[in-house]
Order: structure tokens, then C-alpha cells, then sequence
């Protein structure tokens, strides 16, 4: 039986017109409805809110049953990276473009917020992908990604040359524009745009797809979520290659380093309403056919 939820927090992008909107009216919502609210200290003064109580996002994390972030699907990937290590569930209102991952309508959240707040909805478990640079066998970095993980040359556009490990047996050695490493949340995003699998998010898998490969015959494979990938990048490249993670984080990478990319020990625990429909969603998004009978 699912859970209710007592202390709810509200997370944001600051200084954003219409997501302060959505916010002030959560707040004034779950406070008439006689919930505790906790708002993310990094937009707590813009709802001009007075006693309103504020936490930073770490902290909201432990103090919070249930996390209702505002925004786009980046601000769910921001907020997931950091909520992921704690025992809080998530949803989202939808601010942002395609809205794969916030589901609630800002302006019509009431009755479906309302529901999930009672332990009416779909609960699901997210994977993330924990991501480590090593260079002559000492960590340099480490991070975490909620879509993917990317291996590039950087700013300059040009070919590199890497070798691929799946829990140590080599598999390839590519020259191409790049890496993907994907989660199946992740394959609606970038790796789509690249010409991926779409992977249903209940499955523990990882993809791999090699960015505009120089062979003919590279074809994205789907592999396990508990094996770990090793990259070890080729000592003919240039010393201007980066991984990135989400598009936020980007570390620079040398010719000779090893990546090591696996699943991260944490999940998100992600809610959504009793109406919510993956495939629903999809067609919504995606603009696939419908129902012919």
C-alpha cells in the first residue's frame, strides 16, 4: 500500500516568473490543506511568502516526505541527482518544453496533487549512472548523471579514438564523434535525438550508442544495468576530450584516462498520478498515431 505524504517541499528554478506563479499556489494550496511545506532555500524569497520556511535542496531532502519540483525536465534531472540518496519521493509540475518526467498541469494541479498526496498514484524506481575519471589509476573525478553520460572531444568538433569494456571483456575499439552511456529515462532525450532505442523506464538497462561512428556497421547495444562500461580512451587523441553528465557537469579528459561508468547505488523514487500512462506519454510527445478501433 502506497504512502501518505505529511511534510512536502518545493523546489524551483529561481528568479522565473511563471514557475514563482506555480510555486506561491502550491504553497497556498498544500498549507490550506493543512500540510507541512518546506520551499527550496534558492527560491524561497521569491514568493514573497512571510514565515515561509526554507531549507537548502540537501537538507529539504531529508526533512521532506514528498519533493513537487517546478519546471522543466532539466530541473528534474537537477533535483533527482541530489534527492536520489534520500528516502523522499518525487513528481513534477510541468514548466518546461516536452515534459517527460513532470506530469502535473500548473495550472490544473489540485485534484491530481490531491490524489497522489493520499497515496493515490504510480510509484516507480529510476536507475542513475555513477560516473568515474581515473588517470594513471588515481581518481581524478566522480558524478553522477539521472539521462546519461557522454564521452566527447570538447568544444572543437573532431574524431576520437576509445576502446569499450563491459565488466572487463572488451567488446569494441571506435573511432567516432563519441560515447553515449543512456538510462532508460535517458532514452528520451539526448539518445533519441541521436537515434536510439526508446527504453521502457521499468527495465534495468543501459544503452550505448557511439555518436556519428566512423564504420558503417556500429549499432547501439542494450546491456545490463549491473554491469559496469570502462572506457579507455586512446593515446592518439588530442588532449581537448570531455565527459559530460546531464549537460551540466563537464570533465576534462586526457589521452590515456579510463572512465568507469556503472549504477549508481541510489535510485529515484518517482511518483506519478493514477492516470499516468508511459505510452500515453510517448504518443503525446512524440506525436504517434493513435487508436485506429
Amino acid at each position: 500500500m502506497n504512502r501518505e505524504f505529511k511534510t512536502i517541499g518545493l523546489i524551483g528554478k529561481p528568479k522565473h516568473p511563471e514557475t514563482t506563479k506555480t510555486l506561491i499556489a502550491l504553497h497556498n494550496f498544500l498549507t490550506k490543506h493543512q500540510y507541512n511545506v518546506i520551499v527550496d532555500s534558492r527560491v524561497s524569497q521569491d514568493l514573497g511568502i512571510e514565515g515561509v520556511i526554507s531549507r537548502p535542496l540537501m537538507n529539504l531532502g531529508e526533512e521532506a516526505d514528498l519533493a513537487v519540483v517546478v519546471g522543466g525536465d532539466g530541473n528534474m534531472l537537477g533535483a533527482g541527482r541530489v534527492l536520489s540518496r534520500f528516502d523522499i519521493a518525487v513528481i513534477g509540475v510541468n514548466r518546461g518544453n516536452l515534459g517527460f518526467l513532470t506530469d502535473l498541469d500548473p495550472e490544473a494541479f489540485d485534484e491530481h496533487l490531491l490524489g497522489v498526496l493520499k497515496g493515490e498514484y504510480i510509484s516507480e524506481k529510476r536507475i542513475l549512472l555513477n560516473t568515474s575519471i581515473y588517470r594513471y589509476g588515481m581518481l581524478k573525478a566522480t558524478n553522477l548523471a539521472f539521462n546519461e553520460t557522454i564521452l566527447h572531444p570538447g568544444k572543437i568538433p573532431a574524431m576520437i579514438e576509445f576502446e569499450v569494456y563491459i565488466d572487463d571483456s572488451f567488446m569494441l575499439s571506435q573511432r567516432a564523434d563519441g560515447l553515449l552511456v543512456s538510462t532508460p529515462t535517458g532514452s528520451t532525450a539526448y539518445s533519441l535525438s541521436a537515434g536510439g532505442p526508446i527504453v521502457s523506464p521499468n527495465l534495468e538497462a543501459i544503452t550505448l550508442m557511439a555518436m556519428f561512428p566512423h564504420t558503417l556497421s556500429s549499432r547501439p547495444i542494450v546491456i545490463s544495468a549491473n554491469s559496469t562500461v570502462k572506457l579507455v580512451v586512446s593515446l592518439n587523441n588530442e588532449e581537448n576530450m570531455m565527459v559530460s553528465c546531464d549537460g551540466h557537469v563537464h570533465i576534462g579528459v586526457l589521452p590515456g584516462d579510463e572512465i568507469i561508468i556503472k549504477r549508481d547505488k541510489n535510485n529515484l523514487h518517482l511518483i506519478h498520478p493514477k492516470n499516468y500512462d508511459y505510452f500515453n506519454v510517448l504518443r503525446e510527445k512524440l506525436g504517434w498515431g493513435s487508436k485506429l478501433f
